[in-house]
C-alpha cells in the first residue's frame, strides 16, 4: 500500500487539533472510582434504587454514577462511580441531596458487600468529564 505525500502531510497537520481534543492526564489528581455492592431489605431493592437515583443527579465532579441490579440476588445492587478525583467524591457526601438520599435510604439497606476503590484511566464515557 502506498501512502501519498499529500495524505501524510494532511495527517501531520491534523495532529495538533487531535491533541487538543484529548484532555490532559492530571498526574496530580487521578480520576477516582468506586465499585460497591449493597443489599436492600427483602423486597425493597427497587425503592432503594429510586432513592439513590433521585439523590445523585447533580454531583459536581461526578463523571458517571451507575446503579445496576444484581442478576443473582434479588435484593442486591451494584453501584459504579467515576469521579474527576477523590476530593470531588468526598465533597459529594456533604451535598444536601446526597445527605437526604442517604437518610431516606438507610432504613432500606440490609448491608454492604464488596467495595473496590479504583483509578479509572479511560474508556467510553470516562474522559468526558475531565476538563483541561
Amino acid at each position: 500500500m502506498t501512502i501519498s505525500r499529500r495524505s501524510t502531510l494532511a495527517a501531520l497537520a491534523a495532529l495538533p487539533l487531535a491533541a487538543q481534543a484529548i484532555p490532559p492526564n492530571k498526574e496530580t489528581s487521578p480520576m477516582y472510582g468506586l465499585i460497591g455492592k449493597m443489599r436492600a431489605q427483602p423486597g425493597q431493592r427497587d425503592a432503594l434504587i429510586a432513592i439513590l437515583l433521585e439523590g445523585t443527579t447533580a454531583m459536581p465532579g461526578c463523571i458517571s454514577y451507575g446503579i445496576a441490579k444484581d442478576k443473582q440476588d434479588a435484593d442486591a445492587i451494584w453501584i459504579t462511580e467515576t469521579w474527576v478525583d477523590q476530593a470531588s467524591h468526598q465533597a459529594s457526601l456533604a451535598l444536601p441531596a446526597v445527605r437526604a438520599a442517604i437518610a431516606r435510604g438507610r432504613p432500606l439497606i440490609a448491608g454492604s458487600g464488596e467495595r473496590f476503590e479504583t483509578e479509572p484511566v479511560g474508556g467510553h464515557g470516562t474522559m468526558a468529564g475531565r476538563s483541561a
